[in-house]
């Protein structure tokens, strides 16, 4: 039985209304069958072993167990006790007797462990593809990249097998992905989250990151895992879980027009574009300043000290096993071999040194609003270029850990072509409450609280993001909750006659029907009686069966409207079936 709604909230309301655990489990596993793609997982619990942990749990008690009977998943560079911490590397497995501190908490507020994930090999990359094994497949478009070095969380999180999974962020890894699928990266401060029990890339800047669908399920994760740790000498306490701040009035700072990348990509200059846009309608004071010092700082990640401290995390294992790792990752962190000393204190000196040139940047500063990535890459693109759009993914995040900062990826909406597109709000070490309360803010939401009484509305065509009649929910204060198909039960035709180009969508049932790429938006409740009285005939409002097997209500058609209609369907979607115009010869 697929179920609707796998948040924290939404579990928890459906426990306490009857739902069980177990019907929960089997659920995740019938999804990771649905979704069959064997890149997402290096291990798996068995049912079995899930259903003993859920039996452990004892009966419903979310006061206790804030996370009772919530599935999440592990980055496979993390400590699961009974599983074994490849890194993604074979050759480099053990079997690890206790739980990492995080993971050990997660459990004990009654989280069920579902499977280690995949990942850039050693945490080495933000692609997502440098991996024995099977690369996994971007939900957004397989021919993407799925970001890294994460990679196997984040796709598990978007799927929907999991409420939330945990990654590990040095130079972007809880970020990028996140982007690239088009769901929530949150990249702690600096020792909020223990790493005991995590195998170390850059151990001064690795962060325990969290992938979640919704701002407030990381949230929540992140409340439950951070802590102080005696036993990580990099442990800090922080007062990184604080209670909700005033977030109104704050100062974004963005960067300027000459430092600003995006490496010719138009289509993510119009999306930031859009999204600052966005932010000056909320209220929020936007500053552009010269980034050349954070760039200059991200620079010096792949220098220096910090390739010397990845090199000693693994040399030993590398002196012993030399043809183990994959070439781009031996080529990378084998390249601090000829480091000295000396250069690594240089580096130390120069960073402090552009430390204090930030501060003086950032004075007066809130927070930094950014694209969480400057551009988009697909596979063959690595294929061609291993290192040159890996090295570009990390315009934007490869300076924050070593500024000790803060960060949270959320969605932004839609490219123009229909491609996710994301921000990431940055915060100084241990603001971590501010950058929710934005979020709260950027998502039309009060402040670290859900919207009560909103409704959701699929929209099938001119509504999508990007296209001609989308405007019509912007204005409306609509917020895009996520993309999704529907089951395979309905045809898409083009009706005639339209302007702009409309379509319409028609239930046929399961023998005729194709699976069709829809949107959810969020409305306030008059916000939605008032768009969907301007509906006119021979479009209507139904309910729409969803491949996640929820129902919403969205837009249909009248069957009699379609006939002599030219079907679309095998397009996929609306969006689809445009884009195929507009690549005709004219």
């Amino acid at each position: 039985m697929p179920l609707s709604d796998i948040s924290i909230a939404g579990l928890h309301t459906a426990y306490a209304e009857g739902l069980s655990a177990e019907t929960m489990v089997d659920a995740v596993f019938d999804r990771i069958e649905a979704v069959g793609d064997p890149g997402i997982f290096i291990s798996v619990a068995s049912r079995k072993d899930t259903l003993a942990a859920v039996e452990q749990l004892g009966a419903f008690d979310p006061v206790n167990k804030p996370l009772w009977g919530v599935p999440f998943a592990v980055k496979d560079n993390i400590d699961v006790a009974g599983y074994p911490t490849t890194a993604a590397c074979p050759e480099f497995a053990y079997m690890p007797k206790k739980d990492a501190t995080v993971v050990a908490r997660l459990k004990a507020a009654g989280g069920i462990f579902i499977g280690k994930t995949n990942l850039d090999q050693f945490a080495t990359g933000l692609v997502g593809v440098r991996s024995p094994y099977p690369v996994p497949k971007n939900v957004v478009d397989p021919e993407l990249v799925p970001g890294g070095s994460s990679s196997g969380s984040a796709v598990a999180t978007a799927h929907n097998i999991v409420t939330f999974a945990l990654g590990t962020d040095t130079a972007g890894s809880g970020r990028v992905p996140a982007a690239m699928n088009d769901i929530v990266g949150l990249k702690p401060s600096l020792g909020a989250i223990s790493t005991t029990g995590v195998v170390p890339a850059c151990r001064t800047l690795d962060c325990v990151s969290i992938f979640a669908r919704d701002p407030d399920d990381a949230w929540s994760a992140f409340e439950i895992c951070a802590a102080y740790d005696e036993s990580d000498p990099y442990s800090r306490r922080r007062n990184a879980t604080v209670r909700r701040v005033d977030a109104t009035g704050r100062r974004i700072a963005i960067p300027d027009a000459d430092s600003i990348r995006f490496f010719g990509d138009k289509t993510q200059k119009a999306a930031f574009d859009a999204a600052v846009s966005s932010l000056v309608d909320r209220g929020f004071a936007i500053e552009a300043i010269d980034f050349s010092p954070l760039y200059a700082v991200a620079d010096m990640l792949y220098e220096g000290a910090w390739v010397a401290e990845r090199l000693a995390a693994v040399s030993g294992f590398m002196a012993e096993h030399p043809d183990a790792l994959h070439p781009v990752t031996a080529r990378i962190i084998g390249g601090a071999r000829g480091l000295t000393a000396e250069d690594a204190f240089k580096g130390f000196y120069r960073l402090e040194a552009l430390k204090r040139q930030a501060e003086t940047l950032l004075e007066g500063i809130d927070l930094l609003v950014v694209p969480t990535v400057p551009t988009l890459y697909a596979v063959a693109d690595l294929e061609r270029d291993p290192i040159g759009p890996n090295s570009n993914l990390g315009t934007y995040t490869n300076f924050v850990n070593l500024l000790d900062m803060c960060g949270l990826a959320i969605p932004a909406g839609r490219r123009s072509d229909g491609l996710p597109f994301s921000i990431t709000l940055l915060g100084r070490g241990g603001e971590d409450r501010l950058l929710m309360d934005i979020a709260g803010i950027v998502n039309g939401k009060a402040p670290g609280k859900p919207q009560a009484g909103n409704i959701d509305i699929v929209v099938v065509g001119a509504h999508l993001s990007g296209m001609p009649l989308n405007h019509e929910l912007i204005s409306l204060d609509a917020r895009l909750v996520k993309t999704t198909r529907t089951l395979p039960e309905y045809r898409l035709f083009a009706l005639p006659g339209t302007a702009p180009a409309k379509p319409g969508m028609l239930r046929v049932g399961p023998e005729d029907g194709r699976s069709i790429e829809v949107e959810i938006w969020s409305l306030s409740a008059a916000s939605f009686a008032s768009f969907v009285s301007a509906i006119g005939s021979p479009l209507g409002i139904g309910r729409i069966r969803l491949d996640d097997g929820s129902h919403r209500q969205g837009f249909l058609v009248e069957q009699i409207a379609v006939a002599g209609a030219l079907d679309v369907s095998d397009h996929g979607g609306w969006r689809g079936y445009m884009t195929s115009l507009a690549s005709e010869p004219a």
